[in-house]
Formats: structure tokens, sequence, C-alpha cells
């Protein structure tokens, strides 16, 4: 797998890779790698569909506002948080347990979604929820609004504020979410987690471009 990996980095820039940081406690093998796809391999994801979404965006928002395509965005959001909501009553009731569970239900939803732990030991102790893949990034592109909803989303549906800080349609490799843990669940999950000095630090580790 990790020479398929390193072909498609190497020869075809479907991917690139970094070094996972040095700190997190992981298991015997070469060094881990966290590898997301590069802009031309997002690229092989995108279907024509797209393209007449976006249109038909524009057009609602040149006939009826840009409003119009805010209220549309919350309305496809509230669903697709209606699809995950059951996922999450089914998970332990407490934050990290339901942002695990929220993160497999977005798989399957085709987001490719994922948690890790950041600055544990400081004040700004939480986790970052990843999204390594975004069905709709080519309409978020030129309609901000969806990351915008889908931010709100995330944030009802794990009942605390949350912070977006990259999104793939603004350009970054991974969708990155921020949120905030409480001080016991920060004690806890601290025992297994890298430790991070400052929220500077919490930002170094998003991927960037």
């Amino acid at each position: 797998m990790r020479r398929h990996l390193d072909a498609l980095a190497a020869d075809e820039a479907i991917v690139e890779y970094e070094m996972v940081n040095a700190g997190a406690r992981r298991g015997r093998g070469r060094p881990a790698r966290s590898y997301v796809l590069t802009d031309r391999g997002q690229a092989h994801l995108v279907n024509n569909y797209e393209d007449i979404a976006t249109a038909a965006l524009g057009y609602l928002a040149e006939r009826a506002g840009d409003e119009a395509v805010t209220d549309f965005s919350r309305d496809q959001m509230e669903s697709l948080a209606d699809r995950l909501r059951p996922a999450l009553t089914e998970a332990d009731d407490n934050l990290t347990s339901q942002t695990e569970a929220l993160a497999q239900a977005l798989s399957a939803e085709g987001f490719a979604g994922s948690v890790r732990p950041v600055g544990q030991g400081t004040g700004f102790a939480g986790l970052q929820l990843c999204q390594g893949h975004c069905p709709v990034q080519h309409i978020a592109t030129s309609f901000p609004q969806m990351c915008d909803a889908e931010t709100d989303a995330i944030s009802d549906l794990l009942g605390v504020h949350v912070q977006r800080l990259a999104t793939l349609a603004g350009g970054a490799h991974v969708c990155t979410t921020f949120i905030p843990l409480g001080m016991t669940e920060s004690a806890s999950a601290g025992s297994d987690a890298p430790r991070q000095t400052s929220l500077d630090t919490i930002n170094e580790e998003r991927p960037s471009r």
C-alpha cells in the first residue's frame, strides 16, 4: 500500500504526505505519514453535476438574491445533519465519542472524516475534525455559504461552538474544524495525545497548502 501511495505522490502528483507529529503515540514500523489529495487528485473526483448545480445556484442568486442561496445551503446541511444524527445517538454521551461517531458518519456520506486530539495540556485542548474530501467542494468554492452552513450543522450536532480552521473550497487540502473539549475530557484525552504549547501550535498542525 505504501509503495502505491509513494507512486501516486511521486509520479502522478495525486497525493502528497506530511510526517505525523513525532510526539503522537504510535506502534512499531516506519515513521508514520499522513496522506492527503492534491488539487490534481481532488479534480479526479469532480463530476459535471457540480457544474450544473453551481450554475443553478448562480441563477438563484441572480434572481432571488444571496439570502436565497444561504437559505438553500442551510436547508441542504440540515438534511445532512438529519442523516448524521442517528450515528451520534448510538455513541457514548461524551464529546470525544460523539465527534468520532460524527467522523464515521461523514465518511459514509463521502466526506472522508477523521479525528485527532490537539492542544492537550494547554488552555486550547480540543479535537480536530478533518474531512479529506468534500462532495460539494466545487460548489462551495463559488458559494461559501455551503461551508458556513456545514459548520453550523456540526456545531448543532455536537452541541458546542466549533471553529472552522480551513476548507477544501478555500484552497486547503483538508477541511479542518476545531472542537474545544471541556476540562474533564481534556485531562482524560491527554494521556495518549501529543502535548502542544499554544493555539499557534494547533494551527500549525492543521494540513496546509
